[in-house]
């Protein structure tokens, strides 16, 4: 919906919810009876509150034409029409970035705030393959520490567009220390919510934004995750919209996987170890080495490579199994200690991967 073109209609829709005793339900209801939220206002004199709401909305209104924000009403085209078929979808959304809600794949991806290691690796190791083998997807998630925001940056890394869904307005981000990744994020993606600005980041925010993240996909991943928390309410409300819903196994023992192991033994989610599982498990068809824009797409995954990364890039590229350490310092001639260093942070960046025994292979 163009707010330029149609205040008036704009609003209605903004303040209708807001009138006391409406809320989300009620309004679909009274829009669906009426034929619009302009008409339920003009014409349901039970309702209070509504010079009030509109004061309300008029601020909002500024707000929005001040940073050139977007919005999207659930009836119009332009809504995102995987989240249009779930019954609780907002009225409203709100969106700022370069936001293409009905372009290509999209894959929701969520878990724990404290997640191990092994679970960061796993996730950014999911976004960059999915980038060199399905490129026109989109990683959606909500900004949170961790596993959310891990998936993210994978995406910027990888030159693809993600969607952060946050449970609050866009006069603000949160956590504040994530306001990088947010910026980064609106070239491609961007940042979509229900709230309007001034709204706080409250608890029951975040578990409502949830159904957004599940309706807005395709497909939920849940990386890692304990019995109790976010991605398990995500994942609940993902497989009660029918969506397909994936999580990586963990060991019995690790508390971190104790939720997406009881998904998998509850068959609310299959059991996943990599892109090329989830890609064939949606019957994608993968971008093969040989088609129009492969290697730019790998390419593109590199393209912030210093000389010396590059050289160990190379080498491992050669060696799909993984080679030992030690074969590396003797082949790029750099000491042991450089070569160490190097490799932990590329490690930490997601291209590569350290396997038992002293190996390192790259993550494709």
């Amino acid at each position: 919906m163009n707010p330029q073109t149609d205040t008036a209609a704009l609003r209605a829709i903004m303040a209708l919810p807001l009138l006391p005793g409406v809320g989300l339900k009620h309004a679909k209801e009274l829009i669906r009876h009426y034929g619009s939220a302009q008409a339920a206002i003009e014409n349901d004199h039970s309702l209070e509150g509504i010079h009030e709401a509109m004061q309300r909305v008029d601020r909002e209104l500024l707000f929005i034409d001040k940073h050139h924000l977007q919005t999207y009403y659930f009836e119009d085209e332009d809504y995102p029409r995987r989240l249009a078929q779930c019954p609780d979808c907002p009225l409203l959304l709100f969106g700022k970035g370069n936001i293409r809600p009905n372009d290509g794949k999209f894959v929701s991806i969520v878990g724990t705030r404290q997640p191990s290691d092994r679970g960061k690796q796993l996730c950014r190791e999911l976004v960059l393959d999915l980038a060199a083998k399905v490129p026109d997807v989109t990683i959606v998630s909500g900004l949170a520490y961790g596993i959310d925001v891990t998936a993210h940056r994978a995406a910027i890394e990888a030159g693809l567009p993600t969607l952060i869904i946050p449970g609050h307005g866009l006069d603000r981000i949160y956590p504040a220390m994530h306001r990088q990744v947010a910026i980064q994020a609106l070239e491609k993606g961007g940042i979509l919510t229900e709230y309007m600005s001034e709204t706080e980041p409250h608890g029951p925010n975040f578990v409502a934004r949830n159904r957004i993240i599940a309706g807005m996909a395709d497909a939920v991943i849940v990386v890692e995750s304990r019995l109790k928390g976010g991605s398990l309410i995500t994942a609940d409300i993902a497989f009660s919209y029918n969506r397909d819903l994936f999580a990586f196994p963990g060991r019995p023992s690790d508390q971190n996987s104790a939720g997406c192991n009881w998904l998998i033994k509850n068959d609310q989610a299959r059991l996943i170890e990599c892109a090329d599982d989830l890609i064939r498990a949606m019957r994608w068809q993968p971008m093969q080495a040989g088609d129009d824009g492969y290697q730019t797409v790998l390419d593109q995954l590199f393209i912030d490579l210093a000389p010396e990364e590059q050289a160990l890039m190379d080498i491992l590229h050669q060696n799909e199994e993984g080679i030992h350490v030690n074969s590396l310092v003797t082949e790029t001639h750099m000491p042991y200690a450089a070569t160490s260093a190097l490799l932990f942070q590329m490690e930490l960046r997601g291209l590569v991967r350290s396997l038992p025994g002293g190996l390192y292979r790259a993550v494709r």
